[in-house]
């Protein structure tokens, strides 16, 4: 799920909220939970602690869906699709409460910018608990506990539930971009410039561990640069569980960012998962490009090319984060202290 402007007209809630319309489940998207040779989860196999189905019915805390449309349209402007993701899309929103008057354009500028994310019910297949004893899909319960007050992870302002959809609205800096596009602008970054974000993204998955959540779909789509600040931010919460200490033997992200073991073995640590992927968000950003061909079976004996400007630190980081051997990969707590991530000037 991206945040970069599609170019596509502005959106009337009616037009979104009429094409929400429940109808057949899609084929499995890269965000369902696949176990190998299955394609289907089974009941109780994870012990992510959600609740799995179509979700409970509102409850009388949630107003009736008139009304909350209604509240819905009072108080964002819907502006343009800003992207489609394996279980939902995104649009561009502003807050009128923030000052836009009511007699501007429809996709007037004025106000907090937001992103409204539109989820089908059908499409939600884990629920969970807020701390109010409130039932919420686990996408919400998981950004409940990891962005109250940080800034490296996108903020849920609120959500509401709708008899067809889940709405989350989201926060979104006016002047924002995708790593995966701030990348592909410029070819490349510099190893000054991707220790900069790259820090950030590793505080950001530090926050996350540490309040037990799993974000299982880190790639430069999903982090959020505000091109003002520099601030990145993790977002897109869609594939995330909690994490354990055990094994996982169920799959949900991007495949090509899916470590060696569970191509080759069908289980994988959530931790050692996460430095793999980091390790080709890193390759991406100082090289412009994905380490590894798509659809490639990599094999224990692969060979990882890098290019020669590189610095030895910056290789030696990119190298050790691509390990095969999933025990062979650093911690969190060593990519930190790594040489390559020393004198880091945030902005």
């Amino acid at each position: 799920m991206t945040y970069t402007q599609f170019g596509f007209p502005c959106f009337s809630w009616t037009a979104m909220l009429d094409s929400a319309a429940p109808g057949p489940e899609p084929p499995l998207s890269h965000c369902r939970e696949r176990t190998p040779g299955d394609g289907r989860a089974r009941a109780g196999e994870e012990r992510s602690g959600a609740v799995a189905g179509p979700g409970p019915s509102a409850d009388s805390r949630v107003p009736p869906a008139g009304k909350a449309q209604q509240r819905l349209k009072e108080q964002y402007r819907l502006g343009s699709l800003l992207g489609r993701g394996g279980f939902g899309s995104v649009f561009a929103a502003t807050r009128l409460s923030d000052g836009a008057p009511a007699g501007a354009e429809p996709c007037s500028a004025l106000g907090l910018q937001v992103a409204i994310k539109r989820v089908p019910r059908n499409r939600v297949h884990h629920w969970g608990e807020l701390p109010d004893g409130t039932s919420a899909p686990l996408e919400i319960v998981l950004l409940a506990k990891v962005s109250n007050g940080f800034p490296g992870v996108v903020q849920l302002l609120e959500w509401v539930e709708l008899p067809n959809d889940i709405l989350m609205v989201l926060e979104r800096p006016e002047h924002s971009q995708d790593l995966h596009h701030f990348i592909r602008a410029r070819g490349f970054l510099s190893e000054e410039v991707a220790r900069q974000l790259f820090h950030q993204v590793l505080e950001a998955v530090w926050h996350c561990t540490s309040c037990g959540v799993l974000h299982r779909d880190i790639k430069p789509g999903n982090i959020l640069v505000d091109l003002a600040t520099g601030q990145a931010k993790l977002i897109d919460f869609g594939c995330g569980t909690y994490l354990q200490e055990t094994a996982y033997i169920h799959f949900a992200g991007t495949p090509s960012y899916s470590p060696p073991e569970w191509t080759h073995f069908g289980w994988y640590y959530g931790k050692p998962a996460t430095i793999w992927s980091l390790g080709i968000v890193l390759h991406q950003m100082v090289c412009g490009e994905h380490p590894f061909r798509r659809d490639q079976n990599i094999s224990w004996d692969h060979q990882l090319s890098l290019p020669q400007r590189l610095s030895p630190e910056c290789q030696d980081l990119i190298r050790r984060c691509l390990s095969m051997l999933d025990l062979e990969r650093p911690s969190l707590e060593e990519v930190f202290c790594h040489p390559w991530m020393q004198d880091i000037h945030l902005p």
